[in-house]
């Protein structure tokens, strides 16, 4: 089975919400959709710039189940974002320093041509030059899906629409899906899994739904990453030979439980 080779950031996060949840904790589109793929049965390596203080991400316990050989490290801090929920898990407003990851699209590219025939996910989010990664993959003809993030979202969606149609799958959420909708024609995506929180996902082939599923209910404790969790478990399903109305089953389940488990710690650095 391919590789999955996932473009997007690792970060330290601080998430809160009004009713004290959240706090400290490890993030970053790459990371959790990587964990999510290689928990479901598939590897995942993640491409992304370290900054020396998560240099040591790849020998912490639970994270050394990951391919770390596409990773780089630079001088420097690693990305942080500080996200502000409400009750009902909707992002209310995001603050972020990226850090080393500046020089990620730099990083992505070199990874691309050095293993064109690759498996990607995109993570389509700043700082990333989404329009250069994905030209780059389709004129190398790679197989590669994408995923957003709603505070970018209006901006990168307009800014990868040409390649769309040359994905495998796109991941969005409902408000991310009205964008999409105003910047392509979605009849013309191959695959589209379209999520509402704790309410049914669905999947869109060519625009005609093909698949639903309602999330088993679970109290949430942390809705950051749960979009990356469904979308790698996804893939690595389908990778796997699951229809896509197995695999969408399995995508909401293990994101359900997800929100429901404790968010990822930092890992303190190894001594000696």
């Amino acid at each position: 089975m391919e590789r999955l080779d996932v473009i997007g950031n690792i970060s330290r996060d601080l998430t809160r919400y009004p009713d004290h949840r959240g706090g400290s904790r490890l993030g970053g589109a790459a990371l959790l959709l990587s964990l999510a793929t290689t928990k479901a049965g598939r590897r995942a390596a993640p491409v992304s710039v370290l900054g020396d203080d998560l240099a040591h991400l790849p020998e912490a316990p639970g994270l050394d189940t990951l391919d770390w050989s596409a990773q780089i490290q630079a001088v420097g801090m690693s990305t942080t974002f500080d996200l502000e929920y409400d009750l009902q898990g909707e992002l209310l407003a995001v603050g972020t320093d990226y850090g080393v990851a500046e020089g990620l699209t730099a990083h992505a590219l070199r990874h691309v041509d050095q293993h064109p025939r690759g498996s990607y996910h995109v993570c389509c989010r700043r700082p990333l030059d989404v329009a250069a990664v994905l030209g780059r993959l389709t004129k190398n003809a790679a197989d590669f899906s994408v995923d957003f993030f709603l505070p970018s979202a209006e901006a990168m969606i307009r800014a990868a629409a040409s390649w769309l149609p040359r994905a495998t799958t796109l991941f969005v959420n409902t408000a991310e899906y009205r964008l999409l909708k105003q910047a392509i024609d979605c009849g013309t995506l191959p695959e589209i899994v379209v999520t509402d929180g704790p309410r049914a996902a669905v999947v869109r082939h060519f625009g005609r739904q093909v698949a639903s599923a309602i999330p088993p209910p679970h109290l949430p404790r942390e809705v950051s990453g749960a979009g990356d969790t469904l979308a790698g478990t996804f893939l690595a399903h389908r990778s796997q030979g699951a229809t896509t109305a197995q695999a969408l089953a399995e995508a909401t389940a293990a994101a359900a439980r997800y929100v429901a488990a404790p968010a990822l710690p930092i890992p303190a650095p190894r001594r000696g």
